[in-house]
């Protein structure tokens, strides 16, 4: 048996916590009436002495009447909205807190702050085993971690040697604790859930799949094997210094829709932030260039901007700079601008968009602060050979380029011809250091820079930081990206194909007006082939049945890209022709829209697609909500860049795309999503090509993974899975599910249970095969091979189901309704009868606290005979849970009871048919232990001490029935009128109640030599019973 146990971890992790110069505290030990109490009472949960005592030491300028109210306003939260109350004090955090006191004869205000600007000065304390009660909820989580008496983390452990205390476990307790000790959660600013192999951080408002790791503990590498990942977190993120600049620099508070979303950077936003501050501090003094940040398209890129610019701040040593972020298009400039502008804690300033290059130019008059955005496309020239003016020549400015790796950021010279004049013209960067000759830059992208591309570097430097899609899918934070093609299936000629080379992708884009008029008699051939209605129509068909099926498994959203306005009309017309319930002229409703832009002068078709920037902005949104009617957006060029869905699934390719704008579309669909197992990028037009030379270039720039696999591979891994799970299934014919008549069709269910429950650890492999199957199949479809087994992989999802209802499965899944896979079902499943084992073998579900005699003889005539038994088992333990959950002794007994029978029947010593009598035995024993307490007149807390006394036989022989009975009694009486809150974790407490209880056995004469072990059963015993009592 392993010496591993929770309680160890929690020693572990103080351990670790105390290495790193934290004061570990015993929980009991200042509670209320404990030795060093620090709280008035259990629903207190700030350790006010410790922190009115810092709110002075930090702020000994501001009178004490002044610091009493700051810290009545810390006190009194009075929200009813969690969230709410949390934000206001993370305000309070990282803003002080406002006061005003009489001086002079005048109001001054004032700040009052909450934790002191030198890390190290402030007061860190682990608290474990520490006790609220709320609304009559007593709760205890694991370890509290208290900075200047305020509780701003909770780490809950789990043991990792027991199946079903996984991590998972840890997140749904804090639920709990969120639920019935919210107070606690008022404070926190971040929560740490492991189970000593497997760790995950979170916030207060984390869903599950946004708890993620923390890999790394100073930033200089990343630490997947060999180290707990418990001792990573705890060294990486609980050092005094980077814990309280996670909390002050690196949290913030989102808006998505009517909700609040609370916000912790990953441990590669958080140290490519610090390190982009380092690189920048070295560039103002010397070359200027900062250099890139590479983070993955979905990894959080525009946080990271966010959080170094906040940093950037506050760093002495750059002396308050102003921020220019740059953007090369409109609507990124808008999109990013909106990710700042939710960011203005962080920030400690609010951002403003340049209206034009004047605007900017009055905008950088300041002597230093501001976060200004612009386009690239402000620092422009009409005239030929012109240098832009200088805008401003202050060395405190940092330019932040998004998307540096563009060509609008070259400093190429060109020549070109403009009105019979040839001339010299050159890329946006070079104007951009006209008007900013001693501004420092530094870029960040989601895609790596062209290997070719020497003008990037020679702008910002190398890399900084680099976060591949490897890393980011192992994190959790993407999901992986497959690719399938389809364009034989439309037809379109490989002559035609090649002509939509680079150049046709730049006409799509915010590119030069020479370039479009040079390219716009061969765009209009090529448009008008790509566009043709023939091509339309079976573009719009295959997309129709494509993603019907795609969403029979897979909830989500899909976008279309289509090559001109003109096309993205035109197909939205033939969709609906073959779907027309998918049209609503509301854009509350419909499934399908066209987003685009445009004037009064289009024609009066495109005018119902033609929407104000506010319209559709409120369709984003509409967009991004995984319950809403509105599934597919076609689009031209919008909503490919910077735009976050995280239920978009799908993205059908219908143009010309390369390069870094392939790569950023593509992107799109590989946001996490509750259990989306990938994004699918279907190809129209032929960008196969363009993909393998990103894929080389993103190798050759560092990046590790591949940026997109073939939808071939999660075809191949659907059928490997399958060929695993039909040898698993050798040997036993279900085919009569399919093909059978009704009364063979409702045997296949029961008898495949059978041959499961058959298999060594047959449920344990056929549920993992299962849900690998499932996973692989949602991927797959609708490719011809996934709709070749949909049948079967139906049957599989059934038969799991009727198994985790029917049986006993450690670690069952939670409900399905938070899933983006769908239930597979199938025409040949019956929806009232899958999973109902019992009706299946003819028995009438019983109610499981009543085992009758005929139940019990039905079961024992079952056919098959391992469904009774796992039946059985599952109905009798579920009874023992609930009928002796306060009685330690009787719980134990019953179940090793059926363990052992279990056991003898897998090593062959009994067959089913004997291991079902014993269960009956068993059962029947059961119902006889419940009526126990009648014929001995105790209640059930007397009768779990009556049993614990009696489990001695001598005991049993010497004193009798009616003396145990007597002793019980008065034994339930001494211990509930004892008992306290966290008395079994107080050592002083339970010694006290162990002399009690052996004062009373010698009084009734209970053997000595037998009193020290009924003693420590009691005890045990009391443990299980006193937290009804102490509600009581």
């Amino acid at each position: 048996m392993s010496n591993l146990c929770e309680d160890t971890i929690e020693q572990g992790t103080l351990e670790l916590l105390k290495s790193i110069g934290y004061e570990i505290i015993s929980g009991p030990e200042i509670a209320p009436d404990g030795t060093s109490p620090e709280r008035k009472d259990y629903s207190e949960v700030v350790l006010v002495s410790r922190l009115r005592n810092a709110i002075s030491r930090i702020n000994p300028k501001v009178p004490e009447v002044a610091r009493e109210d700051a810290l009545r306003k810390v006190l009194r939260l009075e929200n009813p909205n969690l969230l709410m109350n949390n934000e206001k004090f993370h305000e309070f955090i990282f803003k002080g807190i406002d006061v005003e006191y009489p001086i002079d004869g005048r109001v001054k205000g004032d700040k009052v702050y909450l934790l002191d600007k030198n890390p190290l000065k402030n007061e860190f304390v682990a608290v474990n085993q520490f006790t609220i009660i709320q609304n009559n909820k007593n709760r205890r989580p694991d370890i509290v971690i208290f900075v200047n008496g305020l509780p701003l983390s909770v780490i809950e452990l789990k043991n990792p040697t027991k199946e079903d205390a996984t991590i998972w476990s840890a997140y749904n307790q804090i639920q709990t604790y969120k639920s019935e000790i919210s107070e606690l959660f008022k404070y926190n600013e971040l929560i740490l859930i492991s189970d000593g192999t497997e760790s995950r951080i979170g916030t207060l408002s984390s869903n599950k799949e946004w708890f993620l790791p923390w890999k790394s503990i100073d930033g200089t590498s990343e630490i997947n094997n060999g180290v707990s990942q418990l001792k990573i977190s705890i060294l990486g993120m609980f050092d005094k210094t980077r814990f309280i600049d996670i909390i002050k620099n690196f949290i913030v508070f989102k808006k998505d829709g009517k909700d609040i979303i609370k916000v912790i950077a990953g441990y590669h936003q958080y140290f490519a932030a610090n390190r982009a501050i380092e690189k920048t501090i070295e560039a103002v003094s010397g070359n200027r260039r900062c250099g890139v940040v590479w983070h993955t398209q979905g990894s959080g890129k525009s946080l990271t901007m966010a959080f170094y610019a906040g940093k950037l701040a506050i760093t002495p040593e750059l002396r308050n700079p102003t921020i220019v972020v740059v953007t090369d298009r409109n609507d990124l400039d808008d999109q990013l601008f909106g990710t700042f502008a939710s960011c203005i804690d962080v920030l400690k300033q609010t951002p403003v968009q340049a209206k034009n290059a004047e605007d900017l130019k009055e905008q950088l008059q300041v002597v230093s602060g501001g976060v200004i955005f612009t386009t690239m496309q402000k620092f422009s020239v009409d005239e030929l050979n012109a240098k832009y003016p200088m805008l401003s020549d202050r060395e405190n400015i940092i330019v932040m380029a998004d998307e540096a790796h563009r060509s609008q950021y070259g400093l190429k010279a060109r020549s070109v011809e403009k009105n019979g004049e040839v001339g010299i013209t050159y890329g946006f960067a070079k104007y951009l250091r006209d008007a900013l000759p001693n501004a420092s830059f530094i870029g960040f992208t989601g895609t790596p820079i062209d290997f070719e591309d020497k003008s990037t570097r020679s702008i910002f430097g190398e890399y900084i930081d680099i976060y591949d899609v490897r890393r980011a899918v192992a994190d959790g934070r993407t999901v992986k990206i497959y690719y399938e093609s389809r364009v034989a299936k439309i037809g379109i000629e490989n002559d035609v194909l090649a002509k939509l080379d680079a150049e046709f992708e730049e006409v799509t884009e915010f590119e030069e007006n020479y370039k479009k008029e040079k390219l716009k008699g061969k765009w209009a051939q090529l448009e008008a082939i790509v566009g043709s209605s023939d091509r339309i129509s079976k573009v719009a068909q295959d997309i129709v049945n494509h993603f019907e099926k795609r969403e029979e498994t897979l909830s989500g959203k899909a976008i279309v890209v289509c090559m001109s306005r003109r096309i993205c009309v035109d197909l939205y017309d033939e969709i609906i022709r073959l779907r027309p319930d998918w049209h609503n002229d509301d854009d509350k409703l419909g499934v399908l829209k066209v987003i685009m832009t445009g004037s009064a002068a289009d024609g009066t078709e495109w005018q119902k697609h033609i929407r104000s920037k506010g319209k559709r902005k409120e369709l984003a949104e509409h967009f991004k909500n995984p319950e809403s009617e509105f599934k597919i957006a076609i689009v031209r060029d919008m909503w490919l860049t910077g735009f976050d869905v995280p239920c978009l699934h799908t993205l059908y390719i219908d143009k010309p795309m390369k390069g870094h704008g392939l790569m950023q579309a593509i992107a799109r669909v590989n946001r996490v999503f509750r259990d989306k197992p990938g994004g699918l990028v279907v190809d129209y037009i032929g960008i196969a090509q363009d993909l393998k030379y990103a894929l080389m270039n993103y190798t050759s720039s560092g990046g590790t993974g591949k940026p997109t696999y073939d939808i071939e591979d999660a075809v191949n891994l659907m059928k490997s899975k399958y060929e695993a799970m039909k040898d698993f299934f050798y040997g036993h014919d279900y085919s009569k599910f399919f093909n059978g008549t009704n009364i063979e069709k409702m045997d296949v269910i029961p008898e495949t249970l059978e041959f499961i429950l058959t298999q060594p650890d047959g449920k344990k492999r056929f549920v993992k095969l299962a849900l690998e199957l499932i996973k692989s199949y949602a991927l797959s479809l609708p490719h011809e091979e996934a709709v070749k087994i949909r049948e079967e992989v139906a049957f599989f999802t059934g038969v799991k189901a009727a198994l985790y209802k029917n049986t006993e499965i450690s670690g069952k899944p939670e409900d399905e309704l938070n899933s983006a896979i769908k239930q597979i079902v199938s025409g040949a499943v019956r929806t009232d009868g899958i999973i109902d084992v019992f009706g299946e073998a003819g028995l009438e579900k019983p109610d499981i606290s009543i085992l009758s005699e005929q139940f019990l003889e039905d079961v024992k005539n079952m056919k098959y005979k391992n469904l009774a038994l796992e039946t059985l088992k599952k109905i009798l333990n579920d009874e023992i849970r609930a009928k002796f959950k306060n009685n330690l002794l009787q719980e134990k007994k019953f179940s090793e009871m059926i363990e052992n029978a279990i056991k003898r029947y897998h090593n062959k010593a009994i067959d089913s048919a004997a291991v079902i009598q014993e269960l009956i035995a068993i059962a029947k024993e059961i119902e006889n232990a419940k009526r126990r307490g009648e014929e001995l007149h105790l209640t059930e807390e007397e009768l779990a001490f009556y049993d614990a006394l009696s489990d001695n036989d001598s005991a049993k022989e010497i004193l009798g029935t009616e003396i145990l009975t007597e002793i019980a009694r008065e034994l339930t009486e001494t211990l509930r009128n004892s008992v306290s809150i966290d008395w079994e974790v107080r050592e002083t407490v339970r010694a006290t109640l162990r002399v009690k209880i052996k004062r009373l056995l010698r009084k009734y004469g209970y053997p000595p030599d037998k009193q020290q072990i009924a003693a420590d059963l009691v005890l045990k015993q009391a443990e299980t019973i006193s937290k009804e009592w102490i509600k009581t």
